[in-house]
């Protein structure tokens, strides 16, 4: 009996073996972001990356425009394509400029989906697979109705990368939340840590009755948080930010930040690969798009996204 449950055994590990298929030799997945070097933020992005294609045993690699400049990226997902990957997953910060190739990648037989920025309609109009992502007018908009709620009729919306329209997006939904013209209320701040801390000084001192500040990042949250502390401003005035890092964070438990608009990088860097790579080993995809977003951390419950914010958050 107990040579026979051996040989049980055995054959039952074999058969589950040559039912797991093993990862085609040469699997490989390129992701093309808009994002500059400089920019932190993008740091989730390439975790998430990286532990999905360790989980799924296949090729992963991230590129990027080192300035942030579109037309770079363009040709970044032109060269990608060239390099026949099994997928690629993009951005789509500019329709205009990138989704000419796009669709010359996806007509050439190669899967794409489309995260972060862009919308699920413009997915669906390329051709792509599905979008992850958060609809970004839908986030300010969302966020507006918040602020509003609160009190809120005016505010200043640092734009730290305006030459990308979803940037402008989040502004403008906010704007629409709160039932007001966006006008003048939204900067250009550029992303030079100084220039951008100036400007806010600047602003709030020539719009003292400015109710509010709105940032779309770290990238102009954080200088953002040492203009108010400099002014004497750090939690007097409602400040709310998309995104998260570790100075966001930090404000947020100070009370500096009000809340932080969460769109879970990790997940639209992680959920393309593990879906694709399961589409093209046994044929599955999702029925519909994921939305990563929006959600709202506040003070409460901050634990789990302060140990790992910057890194997983």
């Amino acid at each position: 009996m107990k040579k026979l449950l051996t040989t049980v055994a055995a054959a039952a590990v074999c058969t589950l073996g040559a039912l797991v298929p093993a990862a085609a030799e040469g699997e490989k997945y390129v992701l093309v972001s808009h994002a500059p070097d400089s920019d932190s933020w993008w740091n989730t992005i390439k975790n998430g990356l990286a532990l999905a294609g360790e989980q799924m045993d296949v090729e992963v690699e991230y590129r990027n425009p080192p300035t942030g400049d579109l037309a770079d990226m363009a040709r970044i997902i032109e060269q990608a394509a060239a390099s026949a990957p099994n997928g690629i997953i993009t951005t789509l910060a500019d329709y205009d400029v990138l989704s000419g190739p796009i669709q010359a990648a996806i007509d050439s037989g190669v899967d794409v989906i489309i995260m972060n920025s862009g919308s699920p309609d413009q997915a669906r109009e390329l051709g792509a697979l599905m979008y992850v992502g958060q609809p970004e007018y839908d986030a300010g908009y969302a966020a507006g109705l918040r602020a509003k709620g609160d009190g809120i009729g005016s505010f200043l919306c640092v734009n730290h990368y305006i030459s990308n329209p979803a940037s402008t997006e989040r502004c403008q939904g906010f704007a629409d939340g709160l039932g007001v013209e966006l006008g003048n209320q939204m900067i250009d701040s550029g992303q030079d840590p100084s220039e951008i801390k100036n400007k806010v000084q600047a602003y709030l001192s020539a719009n003292p009755e400015t109710d509010a500040i709105l940032t779309l990042g770290p990238t102009s949250a954080d200088p953002t948080l040492l203009a108010l502390e400099e002014d004497g401003l750090s939690g007097e005035i409602y400040f709310g930010t998309f995104d998260l890092g570790e100075d966001i964070v930090k404000g947020i438990k100070s009370g500096a930040i009000k809340w932080g608009i969460d769109q879970q990088p990790f997940l639209q860097a992680y959920l393309p690969v593990v879906v694709m790579t399961n589409y093209h080993r046994f044929g599955v995809l999702p029925g519909n798009n994921i939305n990563s977003g929006p959600g709202f951390v506040t003070a409460d419950g901050l634990e789990m996204v302060e140990k790992f914010a910057g890194e997983y958050r």
